[in-house]
């Protein structure tokens, strides 16, 4: 998966042949390792090498991974996994941290961001919500006192469910009960510099009503779009809408110059029978377009944005075998373990996309490693090395939908009806 997938922890420059001609894209891309069978990072490196990639999302401080990638040139944005937030706390530990597992490292390996527990907010526990500010300010002091604080930036992961409203995105706004949690978070970002980090899948908001939500929609295809009744912008994707909502949310607290990337998003490309949408066709489209949306560069950002970059990255690198819930968990990848693509994306620049065969069930990658397989019918432990604090997004995707089905579809629905009458 970490071949193919957009789905776990890096950010690529990636070539892409569309329309029967090349464009380089910076498309950040997830590098994940809840899984048994995935290729050693030292393999990882010329597969990501051969499509040009430049930035890597990382869950944890993999010390395999960091010196894999030293003279790379690679950006790395690395996590500290939600079971050390009380540990963090204390600056004298985040320090011994940061020598340990951060230092080594530069300036060989291009390590810009550390991300501070992920989707915390959204727990439902007070002991990780109290914990989360101390253990980024720790982090951020410790950086500051090892002369690093101007290479390094510290930074959290949101769920989108952290919004109370998200239609239309300019009444986008925070859950009221976070909010004061939140705001001093946001007081962080501002005086450090550091972006707000959103995971975002519009595929949950589909999942959850396949029959009223336009699939063109959330899948940058052709459609009419909406229109913001108040700010007259129009969207003819959900993402954007999505990401304009956070704007809305963080201007109504005051903060709406902060940056906001995406962390996470992405399209699963297999299912259980209730998961809707969860096909390699689906998949294809969504990676595939938004990678060429960014890659054409006509939409520098969106709509109440116009002048930000887009700062996204693709969940994920690999389908990962080992993360539990439901079938989609495990299928977020652009690539299987063994280097063969999930689903084409008309990938140039490598061997992938022509090369190799669809199956997932071959034996040899393109860097010519073997496939790992565990013979026992029992799961094999966790990677000792990769954080938790990610097992599993579908988690959050019931409260995903709550933002979209009641307050988009009406409008959306009336406005196709009203154009339907018209013809």
């Amino acid at each position: 998966m970490e071949f193919a997938r957009f789905c776990s922890s890096s950010c690529w420059m990636v070539v892409i042949l569309i329309s029967g001609f090349e464009m380089v894209a910076a498309v950040g891309i997830n590098y994940g390792q809840i899984g048994n069978n995935l290729p050693s990072p030292d393999e990882v490196v010329p597969l990501i090498k051969s499509i040009g990639g430049t930035k890597v999302k990382l869950y944890d401080a993999d010390p395999r991974v960091l010196r894999a990638f030293a003279n790379t040139g690679v950006e790395f944005m690395i996590g500290l996994g939600n079971e050390y937030m009380a540990k963090m706390q204390d600056p004298k530990q985040a320090q011994a941290w940061i020598k340990s597992n951060v230092q080594p490292y530069l300036p060989d390996t291009k390590i810009t961001c550390i991300f501070v527990g992920n989707e915390i907010l959204t727990f439902n526990d007070t002991s990780l919500t109290d914990n989360l500010l101390p253990a980024m300010q720790s982090v951020h002091t410790a950086l500051v006192n090892l002369g690093l604080d101007k290479q390094i930036s510290v930074t959290t992961t949101h769920s989108l469910a952290i919004l109370e409203t998200s239609y239309p995105p300019s009444a986008g706004a925070f859950r009221s009960d976070l909010t004061s949690c939140l705001t001093p978070i946001l007081n962080f970002h501002a005086k450090t510099g550091s972006p707000f980090l959103i995971n975002a899948y519009p595929y949950f908001a589909y999942k959850a009503n396949p029959k009223q939500v336009s699939l063109d929609f959330v899948l940058f295809q052709p459609n009419q779009g909406i229109v913001d009744p108040s700010s007259n912008l129009h969207y003819d994707n959900m993402l954007f809408a999505q990401i304009d909502a956070v704007y809305s949310a963080l201007a109504s607290l005051g903060y709406g110059k902060l940056p906001v990337h995406i962390s996470e998003t992405g399209w699963p490309s297999k299912g259980d029978q209730d998961e809707a949408g969860a096909t390699p066709e689906n998949a294809k489209k969504y990676n595939g377009n938004l990678i060429k949306l960014i890659a054409h560069n006509q939409k520098k950002g969106t709509p109440m944005k116009p002048n930000n970059d887009l700062n996204i990255y693709v969940f994920a690198l690999f389908n990962e075998n080992m993360k539990p819930g439901p079938t989609s968990e495990r299928n977020y990848g652009l690539f299987n373990p063994d280097g063969t693509p999930a689903y084409s994306l008309g990938l140039s620049g490598s061997d992938i996309a022509t090369n190799t065969s669809s199956s997932s069930s071959s034996s040899s990658s393109p860097t010519g490693s073997t496939t790992i397989t565990n013979p026992s019918s029992d799961p094999p432990p966790l990677p000792t090395t990769s954080s938790t604090g990610y097992m599993s997004i579908s988690s959050a995707q019931e409260s995903y939908h709550l933002f979209w089905p009641a307050s988009f579809l009406l409008p959306w629905a009336l406005k196709l009806f009203l154009i339907f009458i018209e013809l």
